[in-house]
């Protein structure tokens, strides 16, 4: 990670070049104002030590007076500098952050394999709030330390020369230990930005799992395992500390042998009456302010390497490339009909074991296709390829005969309505989570679509109807009530194509009739995939298609597959064993 990468990730800064620009003109002018004001002091003490008459008294009244506007001044440019650099830099970290967001909804399901939600929330709103140190703190006090010290230099070296010399010293020193400091440090505040996004992840996991910890008495365990994390991003934030600890009292001490240097040989020069009293003035005046940029060097590097740990994890997500992008000439899929075709497929994850093996077939506009099988076998596996989440490593899958990696994803998506096992509502009202799938329905759209999922009634029957708020991830609804939602959801997009990943599967056995009927009413008019390890809620697909270690192992209707007497049939039977009458 270096400068050129966090060049890089803040390009975005141009856009507010305006607010940069009046912050570093205001910047100057106090720069100015600073650099007067011991002028203005030394001159009025060298016209009291000359002895004050009546015209002597009325410069100090002027000097004063100017003095005093200088002041004025310094107060309202320091308060432009401050407000105009805050307000580009938090702009910068809030396009910072959805730029980071965008990147991250980018990406393929494969990125998030191994990511824990947490850390991802920490790089998003953590590592980006870093930036407001570059921007708002770093670069302003930079800009007025590096003209403060060359501005002090230049006036001290027209004073004496000789005494300018003796006062640049220690800044050889200062400088060789601001870059150990910036390699020793760095890595700390690297580590500590990790142990955040740790800390975070354990926090979010242990918060969705509220209930889990609760039900089985872990609350010790869970209250220790964030109590490790939480002291562990303690004491990596300490290690960091504990070395500016030692750089600044050392900067500090430097920076004070300087003084001592000048003193000596200040007034050396005074007793050879090669110095005047209001050159020594003069010289104690400037010399705080020659000082302390080069003694701000060390709050500076601080910053810089906060934020560059920080950028390194933000620069580690915004240069990830996608596995799944469009392609260069990727066309819109237009309006389908609903045809699916599985050419040779073949896929595996990163762990190259093999999920699917050599899959085909092909399923007209209007069918319903089943997918079962034991899990594990790749059936939720091969509905995301559907959807274009992962690409095959051999074959191809096409809708209406287009290769799906050649349209663009969202209008092969917005052609696809998912019902996942593992509903997720959004924590607003059941009317926002239905409406969700199509934003411009209308209230009778949406209640039509309830009807549908046999959800309506069940709505109606709650204090606030379709504005009964669902909680976060649906907590307020029955595992029944959450997939009804969802059926109901994917049923008002309209979809030519309808993915059913279990989805009848936290029903009760008469909901479950209810949503079939709901499903058989869709047969004809939309293509259903539909994967489910309750036969009866299949038996009426046009094709079943029995998945065993990653292959079609058998392939027919409900009847056919029964007669083949093969893996369908063992099913069958288990569940006609399990059940206690026939499915």
């Amino acid at each position: 990670m270096n400068l050129k990468t966090l060049w890089k990730l803040t390009k975005e800064a141009g856009r507010y070049k305006g607010l940069y620009l009046l912050a570093i003109l205001a910047t100057l002018a106090l720069t100015v104002v600073n650099l007067s004001a011991p002028k203005i002091l030394s001159s009025m003490t060298g016209i009291v030590e000359k002895g004050v008459d009546d015209t002597a008294l009325e410069r100090i009244m002027t000097l004063a007076v100017l003095l005093l506007i200088l002041y004025m001044l310094r107060i309202l440019f320091r308060f432009l500098n401050n407000y105009l650099t805050h307000k580009a830099a938090w702009y910068l970290v809030g396009d910072l952050r959805s730029r980071l967001y965008d990147k991250l909804q980018s990406l393929d399901l494969g990125f998030f394999h191994d990511k824990q939600t947490g850390d991802l929330m920490s790089r998003v709103v953590n590592d980006t709030r870093d930036f407001e140190l570059l921007y708002a703190h770093m670069i302003p006090e930079m800009i007025i330390n590096i003209v403060t010290f060359v501005g002090v230099l230049v006036i001290l070296l027209l004073v004496n020369w000789k005494l300018a010399l003796v006062t640049c010293a220690p800044i050889p020193l200062i400088l060789l230990s601001g870059i150990v400091f910036a390699k020793v440090v760095r890595p700390y505040f690297k580590v500590s930005q990790e142990s955040m996004g740790e800390l975070n992840a354990q926090l979010q996991d242990s918060l969705s799992g509220l209930h889990e910890i609760q039900s089985f008495g872990q609350e010790g365990y869970e209250s220790e395992r964030v109590r490790t994390k939480n002291f562990d991003q303690v004491r990596a934030m300490l290690r960091a500390l504990r070395a500016s600890a030692v750089f600044h009292p050392s900067v500090e001490f430097l920076s004070s042998a300087g003084t001592i240097l000048v003193v000596f040989f200040g007034g050396f020069l005074a007793y050879k009456g090669q110095l005047s009293v209001e050159d020594i003035v003069a010289f104690v005046l400037y010399l705080s302010l020659f000082y302390a940029p080069v003694s701000g060097l060390a709050n500076l590097l601080e910053n810089l390497q906060q934020s560059l740990a920080g950028a390194e994890r933000v620069a580690l997500i915004l240069d990830t490339p996608s596995a799944i992008e469009n392609a260069e000439d990727a066309e819109d899929l237009g309006d389908v009909s609903g045809s699916i075709a599985f050419e040779n497929v073949s896929f595996h994850y990163s762990n190259n074991i093999p999920v699917l093996k050599n899959v085909s077939f092909s399923c007209e506009p209007g069918m319903m296709v089943a997918l079962v099988g034991p899990t594990g076998v790749g059936k939720t596996t091969a509905t995301q390829l559907i959807s274009r989440f992962y690409d095959p490593v051999e074959g191809r899958v096409l809708i209406d005969g287009k290769d799906i990696r050649g349209v663009t994803l969202e209008s092969l998506r917005k052609n696809i309505s998912p019902v996942l096992q593992d509903t997720f509502l959004f924590n607003g009202t059941i009317y926002d989570n239905i409406g969700y799938a199509k934003p411009d329905a209308s209230k009778h759209e949406i209640e039509e679509a309830a009807i549908a999922a046999n959800i309506h009634e069940d709505i109606m029957n709650m204090p606030e109807g379709y504005e009964t708020k669902v909680g976060e991830r649906g907590l307020r609804l029955s595992g029944g009530q959450k997939q009804r939602v969802a059926i109901a959801r994917a049923i008002l997009r309209q979809s030519p194509i309808i993915v059913l990943d279990e989805a009848t599967a936290s029903v009760d056995v008469q909901t479950e009739r209810q949503i079939q009927k709901a499903i058989k009413n869709l047969a004809g008019k939309r293509t259903v995939v539909a994967i489910a390890h309750r036969l009866s809620t299949i038996r009426e697909a046009d094709m079943i298609l029995v998945i065993h270690n990653g292959e079609i192992a058998e392939k027919g209707t409900h009847e056919q597959l029964l007669a083949l007497k093969g893996l369908y049939y063992e099913l069958h039977q288990a569940q006609n064993f399990s059940n206690g009458d026939e499915v």
